[in-house]
């Protein structure tokens, strides 16, 4: 969900995980609107950053924008805290009259929010919007359903490597080119240099560890076409499983401060300089320009299996989408597009570093900031993305995958049990979705 070089590391990571609480709220009844205004106050949510006035700054020029060329409506933003969303969403989707019009949501939220009835389907006016064609498929992705389409991307975000270049030329290594040349630089500088992880991994840094999972030609699950059946005990899936969880241990990152860590350790843990390598995303950059490591970094896609392949990252990021019980359905449709067209995502690029969900836009931004680049590149390569079922709000607020990590890592269960275990309850997870 959240992402780019964000102010707000802790908030991104936050969207970014994806803790959708609501995604397997009880079913709403049905909250259709009745009418469609076409003058009147429209309501947006949208989510708080922790340095949020850039972002403000843009959304109120599209606002105006948007009210000069609609006489008669009027909008009204709140910006809403990140970690309590699940329940003013929920609450939303149950009360239509204290419910806004549109609402900025994470990604791995769509599929829970549509089953509970709370978005508008809005696939025609997508489909008819000029813009649209330009979206990245990956985004397009995120915001539908059964290939019904619920909203509009707002920005993407993925994950790449960040490397400490003072400390690989002190050691005179290469930046590695492949899975397993990763896994042995990471050993090789922990060994050089003891102080340092060479490559800060997390137990619970799911969307850390997916990229070895996918490089290695595994999957989450698989789409059976009713229903979502987990593949995370699949040989494939396994081969991963068992290269991310090999980087835990004395060789690189002790498991007992490692196995707790997620996300936002793991690059806090590169921006104070404790650690050579660590996976982060565009949505980073910011707190690593803040840390000690300034100067003394640069970023790369991370390598896949093969040498010079990139691993598929996992395809954060946030969408705007129209309730289903919004009066004002057709002026909410043009609002949407007001926030999540070309103009407004450039411009959220270089207010706030998010990555735009246009193809064109985001190649722009790249030239631009050369920052952006290997995230970027990263993308183009082919990014990837969680089931599409509310059952992955289940599976991801209940920790099912770091705690098949941790067993493993911390001896207690092998790869095979722990992903066997894992899988029954992601299927349980699934079964119970619907």
């Amino acid at each position: 969900m959240n992402l780019s070089a964000r102010i707000a590391a802790p908030a991104a990571a936050l969207v970014l995980a994806g803790l959708t609480a609501t995604a397997c709220a009880p079913q709403t009844s049905d909250t259709s609107a009745k009418g469609d205004e076409k003058s009147g106050t429209l309501r947006v949510w949208l989510f708080q950053e922790v340095g949020n006035k850039p972002k403000e700054q843009v959304v109120d020029a599209a606002v105006a924008d948007f009210e000069k060329s609609h006489k008669g409506a009027e909008v009204e933003v709140e910006y809403i805290p990140v970690d309590t969303r699940a329940q003013r969403i929920k609450a939303a989707f149950n009360d239509p009259k204290s419910a806004p019009d549109l609402i900025e949501y994470g990604n791995t939220d769509t599929a829970g929010y549509v089953k509970d009835g709370g978005l508008a389907d809005v696939s025609e006016e997508f489909a008819a919007w000029d813009e649209a064609k330009d979206s990245d498929p990956i985004a397009k992705q995120s915001v539908t359903v059964g290939g019904k389409i619920y909203g509009a991307p707002l920005f993407v975000g993925v994950r790449a490597l960040y490397y400490r270049t003072d400390v690989f030329e002190d050691l005179g290594i290469e930046v590695p080119r492949s899975q397993a040349e990763l896994i042995s630089t990471a050993k090789k500088v922990h060994k050089e240099k003891p102080d340092l992880y060479g490559l800060a991994v997390g137990g619970a840094y799911t969307y850390g560890a997916m990229p070895f999972i996918w490089a290695n030609g595994g999957e989450l699950a698989d789409d059976t076409g009713d229903t979502y059946k987990a593949a995370i005990n699949s040989d494939k899936a396994r081969k991963g499983i068992e290269a991310y969880t090999s980087l835990f241990g004395d060789a690189n990152c002790p498991a007992a401060k490692c196995a707790s860590m997620g996300g936002n350790a793991t690059i806090t843990s590169f921006a104070s300089g404790k650690a050579a390598m660590a996976i982060g995303g565009d949505f980073s950059h910011t707190a690593v320009e803040a840390g000690a490591v300034k100067g003394k970094y640069a970023v790369v896609p991370l390598p896949g299996v093969a040498p010079g392949s990139i691993a598929p990252a996992f395809a954060g990021g946030n969408n705007i989408g129209v309730l289903k019980s919004s009066s004002h359905r057709t002026l909410a449709v043009d609002l949407m597009k007001s926030l999540t067209g070309k103009q407004t995502q450039a411009k959220l690029f270089d207010a706030m570093g998010f990555l735009p969900t246009y193809t064109d836009v985001r190649d722009n931004a790249a030239k631009k900031e050369p920052f952006a680049a290997p995230f970027v590149q990263t993308l183009g390569a082919g990014a990837k993305f969680v089931p599409a079922s509310p059952g992955w709000g289940q599976i991801d607020a209940s920790l099912v995958l770091p705690t098949m990590f941790q067993e493993i890592v911390s001896g207690r269960k092998d790869v095979a049990q722990a992903s066997d275990d894992a899988a029954k309850k992601m299927d349980a997870a699934f079964a119970a979705a619907g």
